[in-house]
């Protein structure tokens, strides 16, 4: 059985989170939307709930963030994706957006969303 998988961060403001992401191309599930979260769409089996802080630690015995707890990878197309990606991110007000990684096949790029949180876009070239 193939598996849905729904990651929840913290976010300070749900409607800034959703316009960088949306700058970035990204869609919205408005299913699971409203002005305490957002569903922002990675793909059919893959979401990532965008919570407002109060909202997130009102669910669990969690903390406020003091670093990087997780690094959160998406694929992309080819290398001009990742490059383009990170490019928009930037725009849309990302940092640490010049990381690139070079290892074999594979090829990465990084950026900080405005909350904080590391994300990696990575193409692996399968047919190496």
């Amino acid at each position: 059985m193939a598996r849905m998988i729904f990651p929840n961060l913290p976010v300070a403001d749900v409607t800034k989170a959703r316009d960088f992401w949306t700058a970035l191309g990204f869609a919205f599930n408005e299913n699971f939307s409203d002005d305490k979260a957002a569903c922002l769409v990675i793909n059919d089996l893959a979401s990532v709930m965008l919570l407002r802080q109060d909202f997130f630690h009102g669910f669990h015995d969690t903390a406020p963030h003091s670093g990087t707890e997780s690094i959160l990878a998406f694929q992309a197309l080819d290398r001009a994706e990742v490059d383009a990606l990170c490019a928009k991110a930037a725009d849309a007000g990302a940092t640490h957006t010049d990381w690139r990684m070079e290892d074999g096949p594979m090829y990465a790029g990084a950026f900080r969303d405005p909350d904080g949180h590391l994300w990696e876009v990575l193409h692996m070239e399968m047919q190496q």
